[in-house]
């Protein structure tokens, strides 16, 4: 089931963007994303957020910020099981257009995104990290 993210979910939430980030980019220090931990608690409450619940269990989610997709984390032990293609269906629903930016070093996540149908806009560079990234677009 996919529902709005809850005060009451916030932790576990959280606790899934920290640790897919961790895998997902291990060319990027820990300590990053961990020094970012509490200000992403706090912006995950004010945004558009969805979680995948399952047996009572969130299992992943996707936060947006209008057309843009801030983000889709799905737990690690449960990624390529088709919730992040969930999430991501949900969220086309309604809308003619979507991007988000994603790492270069982030091959996986690229061709999640080009397989739903995303092409790659732009290229860049992350000022937080110092890492290129793609401006990825779905219309």
């Amino acid at each position: 089931m996919i529902r709005k993210l809850q005060k009451a979910d916030i932790i576990k939430v959280a606790d899934i963007w920290l640790d897919t980030n961790i895998k997902a980019h291990n060319f990027i220090t820990a300590q990053y994303w961990k020094s970012n931990y509490e200000l992403v608690k706090e912006m995950l409450l004010q945004a558009e957020v969805y979680v995948y619940e399952s047996n009572g269990k969130i299992q992943g989610f996707i936060g947006l910020d209008g057309e843009y997709i801030e983000g889709i984390f799905v737990c690690n032990e449960l990624q390529s099981h088709g919730i992040g293609k969930l999430l991501l269906d949900f969220v086309k629903e309604g809308r003619t257009q979507l991007s988000l930016n994603v790492y270069q070093k982030n091959r996986g996540a690229i061709h999640f995104y080009q397989r739903e149908g995303f092409e790659i806009h732009s290229e860049g560079l992350d000022e937080a990290t110092g890492e290129r990234d793609y401006v990825m677009t779905w219309c």
